[in-house]
């Protein structure tokens, strides 16, 4: 079992940045990837970036690629999501995920574990 806590989300002004962090504890060992999702108001939930645990190849959705970078610290059981440039349409929950067993990673059936989510507002 995993369990996901995020954090760093708040208000940012449009061309800002910010950091999400999400923490895992648990039976890290056996994940295969973990990745972020975002959900706005009346939305989806949409794939934003994901990273392989053991290896660290990253893959980012297409509508954030430049923007948007994921990285991992295995030692401290972290996943990061730097955001940079941000635009109000950036505004929503961003969730982190863990996926025990290799899919496709931009697929939210491919998670097993979810955080409860942190709220990016981003100011016009």
């Amino acid at each position: 079992q995993v369990q996901l806590v995020e954090s760093g989300g708040g208000l940012v002004q449009a061309g800002g940045s910010l950091r999400l962090s999400c923490a895992a504890s648990g039976r890290t060992f056996s994940s295969y990837a973990m990745g972020w999702f975002r959900q706005a108001p009346g939305e989806e939930r949409e794939f934003v970036a994901a990273i392989t645990w053991s290896g660290g190849s990253t893959y980012i959705a297409d509508s954030v690629k430049g923007q948007f970078t994921i990285s991992r610290d295995k030692a401290k059981n972290t996943i990061d999501l730097q955001m940079n440039s941000l635009k109000p349409e950036d505004t929503a929950i961003y969730y982190c995920a863990s996926a025990n067993t290799p899919g496709q990673l931009w697929h939210i059936a491919t998670y097993e574990y979810w955080g409860q989510g942190t709220q990016v507002t981003v100011s016009s």
